[in-house]
């Protein structure tokens, strides 16, 4: 009598069990090797989402809650056990497309995980998820996340400061979602009509400028960069997209044959903050044969920086594009 072989699921969730050591603590130390182990159990189970995607759905379902047992006995502070979590959610996506399941079911339990989850493994995790999704199931979670946040924005709370904050916030909350997922559809439209309800920052005028040069439109783009820097304005001690705003209308000066201008540009943020980080910056828009001439430029109007700044540019090649790290060794010669 032959014995019948295990199906290589039950093994799979076998490993599982005996992979994450349930009753061991798992100090932050040793975490990243943890991780590493888990991460050759989920190959296992990627591997199945092409023969057997209902299968490792059920896998995915069962990693995900035994994780969230597991958490209560290991030191997360390098965060590397939270990505493993985040990936597994990507993964199950996965398996369920695959599978062919009904989109508005994986997004409808996919928004209950967030709702029920205590520990933050689903804190933005829609910014990997729109990586994984495919159209369907991306336009099934974006009806879903829409109609959560306008059922906050028409919440109003009759008692308590902590119930009076909670719509805002959970629209502020929702917003942000809905801004990653629009984004991610690549539909100008719908997020700048979300700026509209919300408000527009600097940040939202980078990303739609962005969304623009991906659809070819770089003179709309331009004018967004432009509408960005007005909006960087009116915040407090500016904002991180003003960089990104600054660089992004550099290259769109450039596509639109506009080098001279985007040269300027390049000029007047580097005056302002020498380094040799807009000294790269700078250099790219410099025309070879005037390399040398900039770069002399570059040394005089840096002066007035602090001795860092100034040893770092000093210690390039003279007429050099971007900088040129010089080991320890060479600075005696």
């Amino acid at each position: 009598m032959t014995r019948k072989r295990r199906p290589q699921g039950d093994l799979i969730e076998q490993e599982i069990e005996m992979v994450l050591n349930p009753g061991a603590f798992i100090p932050d130390r040793a975490c990243f090797s943890f991780v590493s182990e888990l991460d050759e159990v989920a190959a296992k189970i990627a591997r199945l989402v092409s023969s057997d995607p209902a299968r490792a759905v059920i896998l995915y379902e069962t990693f995900l809650a035994a994780c969230y047992v597991k958490i209560e006995e290991l030191d997360d502070s390098s965060g590397s056990f939270g990505q493993f979590v985040d990936d597994l959610y990507c993964g199950w996506i996965k398996a369920r497309q695959a599978g062919g399941t009904d989109p508005d079911q994986t997004a409808s339990r996919l928004l209950t995980w967030m709702d029920q989850d205590d520990y933050g493994f689903c804190y933005r995790l829609e910014i990997d998820a729109v990586k994984v999704f495919n159209k369907a199931n991306l336009a099934a979670f974006v009806k879903l996340i829409r109609a959560r946040f306008d059922s906050a924005a028409k919440k109003t709370a009759n008692e308590g400061d902590k119930l009076r904050e909670r719509p805002d916030y959970l629209r502020r909350h929702w917003g942000e979602v809905l801004r990653t997922l629009y984004a991610a559809q690549k539909d100008v439209a719908a997020y700048v009509a979300l700026t509209e309800e919300t408000g527009l920052t600097a940040k939202d005028c980078h990303t739609v400028a962005t969304l623009l040069v991906s659809n070819r439109k770089p003179k709309e783009a331009l004018s967004w960069v432009e509408r960005g820097f007005e909006a960087d304005k009116q915040t407090p001690n500016g904002s991180m997209a003003s960089h990104d705003l600054a660089k992004l209308k550099r290259d769109l000066l450039t596509r639109l044959g506009r080098g001279d201008e985007a040269l300027d540009a390049a000029w007047s943020d580097y005056r302002k903050h020498p380094s040799t980080y807009t000294y790269d910056d700078l250099m790219k828009y410099v025309p070879k044969a005037q390399r040398k001439e900039w770069h002399e430029k570059a040394i005089e109007a840096a002066m007035g920086a602090d001795l860092h700044s100034i040893m770092d540019l000093l210690l390039q090649g003279q007429g050099a594009g971007p900088t040129r790290r010089v080991r320890a060794s060479d600075q005696g010669r």
